[in-house]
């Protein structure tokens, strides 16, 4: 191909490293794709050229040059202007992707050399709720999309000893009690809520009084499975006079849910959860206590962090003062 030089800026000025390969060993100058997007949009010429800041002429010969190297028509000529043939729609999509991922490539490598991009790895210990880890991790793709996260679930232990050999940037947990060397951030606290059978007396408090819920056999989860959760709801229960009766201990949620709609007790759910997990046979109420919540921890190495993992940090901690959808509860 061959460059058009102009008084203006040529679109068809040709630099190596702006082109892209086409079949049989062609080179489409990206410069053209900004002009085919221009007229594409524009639908005219004249209009087009303005907007580049360029000659109308060179503009059309370049297009034409472009639909030659192509072998096929993008546009349609009349006397008002143009259309998009069939196949200028189509080009049209992916000439305008083809850019998107070079500005995003620029965008990540720009970022690499300045120090703020990276990969953060984030471990998750048992029992750490989903919802508000979604709309943290939704958070971070919209506000800082080139920072990569990977997700890696552990028991506590291993999550703690990870942190200790860099093995973990940071992680989720439900204890907050951490040997030296790990700090322990609260960034959220989920509403603990009681699941009751449907036409069981509880259902006539809309918030159910604690020492109330504790008169009924429990379906508690098992503390093997996740013993932070069983701790959090221990302290919750030696609020009350009365020593609670486990009918079950459960290792998923869903067989609690089974369970109590079956009518062997009632149990324990976190407020999103719930919602998440609805049935019909189950009916959730709040408990009365404000106090009844299992709070999430984040945890991370003592000492300097990144400037990724601070702005990790900030996030979670703002949507843990985020407000729940808990209006589906009732």
């Amino acid at each position: 191909m061959t460059g058009i030089a102009t008084g203006k800026h040529s679109c068809g000025s040709l630099r190596p490293e702006e082109w892209t390969p086409l079949s049989g060993g062609k080179y489409m100058n990206l410069r053209h794709l900004r002009c085919f997007i221009a007229v594409a949009e524009e639908l005219h010429f004249g209009r087009a050229a303005r907007r580049l800041h360029v000659e109308q002429s060179p503009l059309s010969r370049t297009i034409r040059q472009l639909e030659a190297d192509l072998g096929v028509a993008l546009l349609e000529r009349t006397q008002r202007g143009v259309r998009l043939t069939p196949a200028g729609q189509v080009f049209l999509e992916e000439a305008r992707r083809v850019l998107l991922t070079l500005e995003q490539a620029q965008t990540k490598t720009r970022a690499v050399a300045v120090g703020h991009r990276g990969t953060l790895r984030i471990a998750l210990a048992g029992g750490v709720g989903r919802t508000r880890l979604s709309a943290l991790l939704a958070l971070c793709r919209e506000e800082a999309p080139e920072v990569g996260i990977r997700l890696f679930e552990a028991p506590l232990s291993q999550v703690v000893g990870g942190l200790g050999n860099d093995l973990y940037d940071a992680a989720f947990a439900m204890a907050g009690e951490m040997e030296a060397g790990v700090v322990a951030r609260p960034v959220w606290q989920d509403p603990l809520v009681v699941a009751i059978p449907a036409r069981h007396p509880l259902l006539a408090h809309k918030r159910v009084p604690l020492d109330e819920v504790v008169g009924y056999p429990l379906v508690l989860c098992h503390p093997q499975v996740c013993q932070e959760c069983s701790r959090q709801c221990e302290r919750l229960l030696r609020l009350v006079e009365t020593p609670p009766v486990v009918a079950e201990y459960v290792t998923t949620h869903s067989l609690m849910l089974a369970l109590v709609a079956a009518g062997y007790g009632v149990g324990f759910s976190t407020a999103a959860h719930a919602v998440a997990c609805r049935q019909a046979d189950v009916i959730v109420r709040p408990l009365d206590e404000d106090s009844a919540a299992l709070t999430t921890y984040l945890l991370h190495p003592e000492g300097a962090m990144s400037e990724p993992l601070r702005h990790f940090i900030d996030r979670a901690q703002r949507v843990g003062h985020m407000p729940l959808d808990t209006q589906r509860l009732a």
